[in-house]
């Protein structure tokens, strides 16, 4: 019997070790080429027992039986420069899966070459040399504040500006948020983000999923040659592949995110894979408002992407994203200090937006391949509001007031050929063509007069299109390391619209020179050039009694880039890195006659100036700053980030007279730190601390003009003054804490966070905007005080 128990025990306890492990698996590829590498050695380090693992021919590999918590990986490969990977999270719910990129010694030698840590400072495009980073999953969940967005995880980089707690608009380097390229897959789509409206880049809720999501670029400055009509900044995401080996799920809710299931695994015997999540606001299923209104917001989005592993004809994959959403804005039931409603209007919103595409790789030779995306993508929304007119009397009335129903559909093909000519030169080209179906209606009463002797103001037509726009980007650029420590990039860029059969050449340039093992200088200059935004180009203006649209000849807005960088490693776990930028700007739209107006100030908001017409594109601007981030990665426990920013962004309207834009910040400073506690048996379990300080200059704002707005009816602003004004510097303090949970004896894992944003309660301003039932002007502050919760269930 003694034996029995002693038998029983000693099994048990080898179970609880043995299920306190998990798996890291991954793919080792050549960083030029693209070529999965056989025979890669993967160990783990800093074990108590030396565990390694090598590739098979597809460059895949599988470390099994890995203790739980952060752990590290060192990966060689003779020939290669070696890489090691910290901060690997390891739980008994999902297998982890890592991309790995390895790039060939410059002098070929029969041995492994020990470089330094690798770490999210570099992106993972190899072209891109300056102001450049990667994100992954983690950095999108774990920042208190985040809500799991990926556009306000980037408001913690240099140079990036979002202090809108409403929207998540990326400003970049003083630019508007309209100069942002969001791309997928490698193909540019809409603004992924719910209630977002035409024209836009930015929204209140992502419809990005940051589960569906790989390791990802964010770039902020003279982009490589393979990005195009964009001057602000770029996202370049990538979906990651479902698990190869295993079926996984995961459940999860939060405030923002909404409730949301995944699942993924294996698929057809050639290795390929499925992902697909689904999400549905909790808010919606509540019945309860959030984000600045008491309005309920429902909206649902559903990602996925199959792979449909290797074949002889190549690789082949489909991936996808769509989203809806609507809101209702009803006037007797909204608070008055809502964000986004009237007293005396009763608002409804509805938008959709979706991605489709299918993807083939195909391998040419040992160091090549073409990779062909073909794609389509939609987005659209529709807003109509009703106006109250002597509210609550005898004499009350209402009519229908703003009309908008925006429609924008996209046919997009990208090809690109990669070869890596030698370990010092490789060359990527291709071309991407974007078809664009425009159907844009907007009719609205707002500041028009009562010609026809109704009593209301008159219903005008200010959009009513069904156009079509063609852009080609054909473009080539190469790497070229010149030395061991000196790697030259260079590319071509052109862009063509068939609109008003613009063409335009844009070289992009940087250089790289590792001063020092852990110094490093780094320069880049690029031209860019982007389309004005579709809302303003296709206004139309009454000429002799017809509608006529008289902005389609504007030309593209150009902007010439000019940056310089030093990166530090302050030690194995610390970098810092300072950057100069300036950014040059001509051939903005501005108006015929003198004004403050200038296409540069559009896009912090929903819409867009519906009256500037027969614009000329004679407007100028530049952004210049300073940046510098001081990064301590997660390591022992805890991590760090320190950034700032400090810049200026001017333009001038056709009257000539320098003024500040409206994002001209001034200064942005971020600073946020995380420690994880280890709980429970064996520290399996992880108690963890996130927090988050942010502050800003407030924005310049144009004064209202409040005599003349009261006479109108409607507010008026001094002109004159644009942006003269600012509001009070912007801060934010938000505190994270939660723990996670994993099974001693099943492939499972929990999660639970609360999220305190805003903990001092700052009131923040929103707006100073004039209100039509008071005759004043009135502040609404941004969301004050708010607690946001989640829970994640993996099995």
């Amino acid at each position: 019997m003694k034996k029995s128990i002693l038998t029983l025990s000693l099994l048990f306890l080898l179970n609880l070790v043995y299920a306190q492990t998990g798996t890291i698996k991954g793919l080792v590829i050549d960083k030029q080429s693209e070529t999965p590498l056989d025979g890669a050695t993967i160990e783990l380090l800093n074990a108590d027992r030396a565990t390694g693992v090598i590739t098979d021919m597809d460059g895949r590999f599988s470390l099994n039986n890995v203790p739980i918590g952060r752990q590290v990986i060192r990966i060689s490969y003779i020939g290669y420069e070696s890489s090691t990977i910290p901060n690997i999270e390891v739980t008994t719910g999902k297998d982890v899966f890592l991309n790995i990129l390895l790039i060939e010694s410059f002098n070929q030698l029969n041995e492994v070459i020990l470089t330094t840590d690798t770490n999210k400072d570099q992106a993972l495009n190899k072209l891109a040399t300056v102001s450049a980073r990667q994100f992954g999953l983690e950095e999108v969940t774990r920042f208190s504040g985040g809500r799991s967005d990926v556009g306000r995880l980037a408001a913690n980089f240099a140079g990036v500006s979002a202090p809108d707690d409403s929207r998540n608009d990326i400003v970049v380097r003083g630019n508007s948020p309209t100069g942002l390229l969001w791309r997928l897959e490698g193909i540019p789509i809409p603004s992924p983000n719910h209630y977002s409206t035409a024209g836009t880049t930015g929204g209140p809720v992502s419809a990005l999923n940051p589960n569906m999501l790989k390791n990802s670029d964010f770039l902020t400055s003279a982009f490589p040659a393979e990005y195009g009509n964009a001057v602000g900044g770029v996202f370049d995401l990538g979906f990651r592949k479902g698990n190869l080996d295993n079926y996984e799920f995961a459940l999860q809710t939060g405030i923002f995110t909404g409730v949301e299931a995944t699942a993924e695994g294996p698929l057809g015997k050639k290795n390929g894979s499925f992902l697909i999540a689904a999400r549905y606001s909790l808010v919606g299923i509540l019945g309860v408002g959030a984000g600045g209104t008491s309005a309920v917001p429902n909206y649902n989005d559903l990602a996925f992407n199959i792979d449909f592993g290797k074949s002889a004809a190549g690789r082949f994959s489909v991936f996808g994203i769509f989203g809806t959403s609507d809101i209702d804005f009803l006037s007797d039931e909204i608070d008055e200090d809502d964000l986004f409603a009237a007293d005396d209007e009763d608002a409804f919103v509805i938008s959709r937006f979706g991605v489709a595409g299918l993807k083939h790789q195909l391998k040419l030779g040992s160091n090549s391949f073409l990779r062909t995306v073909v794609a389509g993508s939609f987005s659209g929304n529709e807003f109509d509001a009703n106006r109250y007119f002597n509210k609550d009397t005898a004499e009350e009335r209402i009519i229908a007031y703003t009309e908008v129903d925006d429609t924008e559909t996209r046919l997009t093909f990208s090809t690109l050929f990669n070869s890596k000519l030698s370990n010092r030169t490789s060359i990527r080209a291709g071309v991407l063509l974007e078809n664009f179906g425009v159907e844009s209606l907007l009719r609205d009463r707002e500041e028009q007069p009562d010609a026809d002797g109704d009593g209301d103001p008159d219903l005008f037509t200010f959009r009513d299109i069904d156009e079509n726009v063609l852009l080609v980007q054909p473009y080539v650029q190469g790497q070229f390391r010149l030395t061991e420590d000196i790697t030259f990039n260079a590319g071509l860029h052109a862009q063509y619209s068939n609109l008003n059969e613009q063409f335009a050449l844009e070289p992009r340039a940087a250089l790289s020179y590792q001063l020092a093992p852990n110094h490093k200088l780094n320069l880049g200059y690029g031209l860019h050039q982007q389309t004005v935004p579709l809302p303003i180009l296709f206004l139309n203006e009454e000429v002799n009694g017809e509608l006529v649209q008289t902005n389609t000849d504007l030309d593209f807005v150009r902007s010439q880039h000019y940056v310089l960088g030093y990166d530090v490693k302050l030690g194995s776990n610390w970098r810092g890195k300072l950057e100069l930028y300036y950014q040059d700007i001509d051939k903005a739209a501005v108006e015929p006659f003198p004004s403050s107006y200038s296409t540069l100030t559009e896009g912090a908001d929903f819409g867009f100036d519906n009256d500037r017409v027969s614009l000329v594109s004679e407007g100028t601007g530049y952004n210049q700053g300073i940046e510098l981030t001081v990064e301590k990665f997660f390591s022992q426990g805890f991590y760090g980030l320190f950034t700032s920013s400090f810049f200026e962004s001017k333009y001038e309207g056709s009257d000539g007279i320098e003024r500040n834009s409206p994002f001209n910040n001034g200064y942005v400073v971020n600073l946020l730190a995380g420690k994880e506690f280890k709980t429970g048996p064996s520290g399996k379990n992880i108690w963890f601390v996130d927090t988050r300080f942010t502050t800003s200059g407030g924005r310049y704002f144009t004064p209202v003009d409040l005599e003349a707005s009261r006479i109108s009816g409607f507010e008026v602003l001094q002109e004159d003054l644009a942006f003269s004004q600012q509001y009070d510097a912007y801060f934010r303090w938000d505190v994270k804490f939660g723990i996670k949970i994993n099974s001693r004896n099943k492939k499972r894992s929990h999660q639970f966070y609360v999220d305190l944003q805003n903990v001092t309660a700052n009131e923040n301003v929103f707006v100073r905007r004039y209100n039509r039932l008071t005759n004043n002007i009135d502040q609404v502050d941004q969301i004050g005080f708010f607690p946001d919760f989640g829970y994640r269930f993996q099995f």
